[in-house]
């Protein structure tokens, strides 16, 4: 896996640096800014781009924007944005193009070092994460809309599809076999009118839609 990293603070460039090293993963470039992060895009074509929220010049929604921006230049590339706080608006934009292959996680969740190398996999191979603190929000907001048409357990397997799981491990944070998580998953679909002919991008329409109901 061969990454870049956009992050304007040092130490924490350093860090992620050295940590993906330590686990073999390749830090193809360090950039500080959009114009460099858009350069090393374009030199070193990574597997996944890992990005700061907010660059300079202004610290608002620089990163964001740009990694918005690479995903319409390199359809799919897969992005993981990092944030200090929860924004949900970010990682609703983030699943905007419904294609997968993005993350949104906080800053903290960096030092969970095992946790943060298997979220990068996911997100590498075109898997979803979502921080599980996003997620926490939005399930604690009461939503009644069509979210709230699922059953509990439903929006418990939600939730956690949400956080990037598959199958088995939803299984195994519930404790329920793999064909009880696939019939969930199923009633989800059905009841939040996925058509069949997204197939492949179901998971991530369906997360997509649970966003949307934690801004209302």
């Amino acid at each position: 896996m061969r990454v870049v990293i956009a992050e304007d603070n040092v130490l924490l460039a350093s860090g992620l640096e050295l940590l993906l090293g330590s686990r073999d993963i390749e830090v193809t470039a360090l950039v500080t800014d959009v114009p460099g992060l858009l350069d090393a895009v374009e030199r070193h074509r990574p597997t996944v781009v890992i990005a700061d929220v907010r660059l300079p010049p202004s610290f608002r929604d620089e990163g964001i924007r740009a990694a918005l921006e690479l995903r319409r230049r390199h359809p799919g590339l897969p992005v993981l944005v990092l944030s200090q706080y929860v924004e949900k608006v970010y990682a609703r934009e983030l699943l905007s193009d419904g294609v997968g292959g993005v993350g949104y996680l906080l800053k903290d969740r960096v030092s969970r070092v095992g946790e943060f190398i298997d979220d990068l996999r996911r997100i590498a191979g075109g898997g979803t994460v979502i921080d599980p603190e996003v997620v926490a929000q939005i399930m604690g907001a009461g939503n009644q809309n069509v979210v709230g048409s699922l059953s509990n357990r439903e929006r418990q397997v939600l939730a956690l599809m949400a956080s990037g799981l598959g199958n088995t491990e939803i299984g195994g944070r519930l404790f329920i076999t793999d064909n009880a998580v696939h019939k969930h998953i199923g009633n989800i679909f059905s009841k939040l009118g996925l058509p069949t002919t997204h197939t492949g991008h179901r998971r991530v329409l369906a997360v997509l839609t649970y966003l949307d109901e934690g801004r209302a």
